[in-house]
């Protein structure tokens, strides 16, 4: 048999299910147990939540880097390539590496049929077993409870946030949402948790199987101190930090931070001040109020999706220099496109509304798009077939110490980048 590239490997992958998510750890689990899957690495942390795990898990990475401990990550999706999910010591793997993955779960999965994120995530943890790791950062998909990366017992775990989305599969309600995110933690393991008043049915489940939870706001805390620091503090402890991703940070990523070095401090890694300081420093994550300038016009690209991350979003515009904004809009067909768009207010100056079509079965068209938006301050924007074209116009109509801001989904912001990218 000819031998397959990674291109092939992923369209491969990609026919190996008859549905893009299926809840249930059973098939994964049996696959796992052949390849003889055990602890990625000495010391595990699992990542979940509504919002931030991926920045989250650049904290947790760079600190633990900087302390010079070896290092796996994996999130998800990508932005740009595949490769961006699997990162050792800071580099994403190669093709090789992957290919090699993806053919020991191929040999090991017999009938078993795979989604495609069961695919990447058991060649994930298989790279990760063979790294020699010390510390393996595991980013959640959906949910928690159900989702391939809870094959894994972490030796702790962080649940960002817990607000409405993907309803469809996780509960109508944050309650529901929340017992689903809450699945991650273990017993007798420490629990993080990034919201100030977490529902009820995460701190019920930490009490039920006795993790103990650490709660921001009340066991750590994230305080702004002016505009280059902040302060990380718990009962007896606290250090100064610098803002983090590198000075261009939204409130919610004091939050992460927060969370990252919590998490850390919960495991019996080494852990020095000086690391921290350096790692919240470096921590870099693609698409999260990235900046670029065009033109005297400031370009935000962020991949955010939801009300909680329009709040967010809402949040960091309000708090930095006014500027006229422009935002190009281009959210999948099952996202709260009204609840976004009410979330970000009269921080948004006027609205570019982009089609999604070539995201594949979510995407939609940008008149589909309109409709949902009727009635709202979005819904007489300007129309667009496509994220790159929305883009072009709104930098037109920009003025030249305006703003715009590219967000909606995943497939925004990498369509964004691409775009931006070609101009640099």
């Amino acid at each position: 048999m000819t031998a397959r590239t990674l291109a092939d490997w992923l369209a491969f992958i990609e026919r190996q299910h008859p549905t893009s998510i299926a809840m249930g750890l059973d098939r994964v689990r049996a696959v796992a147990e052949r390849l003889g899957l055990g602890q990625p690495a000495r010391r595990t942390i699992t990542v979940g939540g509504t919002n931030g795990k991926g920045s989250t898990v650049a904290f947790l990475e760079a600190i633990a880097r900087a302390q010079g401990l070896r290092v796996g990550a994996y999130t998800s999706p990508h932005l740009l390539r595949y490769h961006e999910r699997v990162r050792i010591d800071g580099r994403e793997v190669d093709d090789a590496a992957l290919v090699a993955g993806f053919e020991a779960v191929e040999a090991a999965r017999g009938d078993v049929p795979l989604t495609y994120f069961e695919f990447g995530t058991l060649c994930a943890l298989w790279l990760f077993q063979r790294a020699g790791l010390d510390l393996a950062v595991l980013e959640v998909g959906l949910g928690g409870r159900l989702d391939a990366v809870n094959l894994v017992d972490a030796d702790a775990a962080i649940v960002t946030t817990v607000d409405l989305d993907h309803q469809d599969w996780l509960g109508p309600d944050k309650e529901a949402i929340g017992f689903e995110k809450a699945g991650i933690a273990r017993p007798f393991k420490p629990l993080v948790l990034g919201d100030d008043d977490p529902p009820a049915s995460v701190l019920r489940h930490a009490y039920a199987i006795g993790a103990p939870a650490w709660r921001i706001a009340n066991d750590f805390f994230a305080e702004p101190l002016d505009d280059a620091h902040w302060r990380w503090r718990e009962v007896g402890y606290e250090l100064v930090l610098p803002l983090p991703m590198r000075g261009l940070a939204a409130p919610v990523q004091l939050r992460n931070a927060a969370c990252a070095i919590a998490a850390l401090r919960a495991l019996d890694l080494p852990l020095d001040e000086a690391a921290i300081v350096r790692g919240v420093a470096d921590a870099a994550v693609a698409g999260r109020l990235q900046r670029f300038e065009r033109g005297g016009v400031e370009v935000l690209v962020d991949v955010g999706h939801n009300p909680q991350a329009a709040r967010a979003l809402a949040a960091w515009l309000q708090a930095r220099p006014p500027r006229r904004t422009l935002a190009v809009y281009a959210a999948l067909a099952d996202k709260d496109a009204a609840g976004v768009v009410a979330a970000l207010g009269d921080a948004v100056a006027g609205w570019h509304l982009a089609g999604t079509r070539e995201a594949g079965p979510r995407g939609t068209d940008v008149d589909a798009l309109a409709a949902r938006l009727h009635g709202t301050a979005a819904g007489g924007g300007t129309r667009h077939a496509d994220v790159a074209a929305a883009l072009a116009a709104a930098l037109a109509d920009a003025a030249p110490d305006g703003r715009v801001l590219a967000f909606g989904s995943f497939h925004a912001a990498a369509t964004s980048l691409q775009y931006l990218n070609r101009g640099a």
